[in-house]
């Protein structure tokens, strides 16, 4: 690792903001498994961030910080990379190194480290809530790729399913299970819009 010391602390978040960017150009890769599907480390760390608001205000418990758990969950990955179950099989990464060295210099370090340390000892209601968060990103996911014909999906969701901890997750988790994941612009507020023709009168 090259030393920062020398950098002073404002370039040393745009450094790593530069390396928050990186998540976008980091792909997920359980899918070349799967067959089909596909996302950044980033867009998952969006969703994840959306989805433990959620769960924390389901749950009374403290959103900020559930929802910042979610953000910055994968955020070592900018620079170990994402490794899905088999990778893990034959390989390993020192997270809590990169992270640490992502955070150095940037003023970050207890908060960032903070929200790190918390999420991997899953002691607290909100650590569990960001956990959920994580794995029921990857079921919306499953969900979608199972709805558009992926048999294979369906059998990683049920084995998703079983992962999900607290009581605000399993009842997402359930409802994720049985509702299509195209049913919110299909049918939305103007259900005519699907069969109406082209032209200010509806006709051809």
């Amino acid at each position: 690792m090259v030393d920062m010391t020398g950098r002073d602390k404002l370039t040393r978040i745009v450094d790593f903001l530069n390396e928050c960017g990186m998540l976008r150009k980091t792909p997920r890769t359980g899918y070349q498994f799967l067959g089909s599907g596909s996302e950044s480390v980033a867009e998952h760390s969006y969703r994840t961030a959306v989805i433990g608001h959620v769960l924390a205000l389901m749950a009374d418990a403290d959103v900020a910080r559930t929802t910042y758990m979610c953000l910055f969950h994968d955020l070592h990955e900018a620079r170990t990379g994402d490794f899905n179950y088999v990778n893990r099989l034959y390989n390993s990464s020192e997270r809590t190194t990169a992270l640490k060295h992502a955070c150095d210099g940037t003023g970050l370090e207890d908060s960032v480290l903070g929200y790190w340390k918390e999420l991997e000892e899953t002691a607290t209601l909100e650590a569990k809530l960001a956990q959920d968060a994580d794995q029921l990103d990857f079921i919306l996911n499953l969900k979608e790729e199972f709805d558009q014909g992926n048999k294979y999906a369906g059998q990683w969701l049920e084995s998703a399913l079983q992962r999900v901890r607290t009581q605000w997750g399993q009842e997402l988790a359930e409802t994720i299970a049985k509702t299509d994941h195209k049913d919110w612009w299909f049918l939305g507020p103007d259900s005519d819009w699907w069969v109406r023709k082209n032209g200010k009168d509806g006709k051809k």
